[in-house]
């Protein structure tokens, strides 16, 4: 079996931008949220549309990804637009911001499998300071019925109920939806789409 490192490092190895070079745009809608020069995490921000869109609007940003071609397109993307980008390789099995650190996690179709996935929500939510904002997007179970990106594999998917119970006690829940969408993400994902939309603030 290609392990997730390799899987990765071989999609993003391919000529241009596999998702694009614009931020997704449920992360638009929801970023005037932050405050002025927030500090902001992205884990899986594979080749850094969305790391690099954040830090030109004039945050500090960390783009965490256990890709290295990934970054490195992260980076050069960044550079390319003359801002600063943080990176870093890791793997979210184990790996955990700074406790109460962040004014924002980012977390757009970042698919985590069952095994780990409630445990490394918590730790990237713990990273939050009292405040802070969690936006995420995914792909939902009925995506599976859909040609335009994501796992194909449900246990990869996320339901609203779900990502509830993983953020329960930690983060209060401001928007939890789900229903269809139109993809324009580079060639990754294109056409009709089923996502989730979790909206969290950090408790006190």
């Amino acid at each position: 079996m290609t392990s997730p490192l390799n899987f990765w490092d071989q999609r993003f190895a391919q000529p241009g931008y596999k998702y694009g070079l614009e931020p997704n745009a449920f992360l638009r809608e929801q970023a005037g949220r932050l405050n002025p020069a927030s500090r902001v995490l992205a884990p899986g921000d594979g080749e850094g549309r969305n790391g690099v869109w954040l830090a030109g609007q004039g945050h500090t940003v960390t783009a965490v990804d256990a890709s290295r071609i990934g970054l490195q397109k992260a980076r050069e993307l960044a550079a390319s637009r003359g801002v600063a980008l943080t990176t870093e390789l890791a793997d979210l099995t184990d790996w955990a911001p700074e406790a109460a650190s962040l004014d924002a996690v980012v977390l757009i179709y970042t698919h985590l499998p069952g095994a780990i996935r409630q445990r490394a929500h918590r730790r990237l939510a713990q990273g939050l300071r009292a405040g802070g904002w969690l936006i995420l997007e995914a792909f939902h179970p009925a995506q599976l019925a859909h040609a335009s990106g994501g796992p194909k594999d449900a246990d990869m998917l996320y339901t609203p109920e779900l990502l509830d119970a993983d953020f329960d006690g930690l983060l209060a829940p401001v928007l939890s939806w789900h229903g269809e969408t139109i993809l324009s993400e580079g060639p990754g994902h294109q056409g009709l789409a089923h996502v989730t939309r979790w909206l969290g603030q950090r408790l006190a």
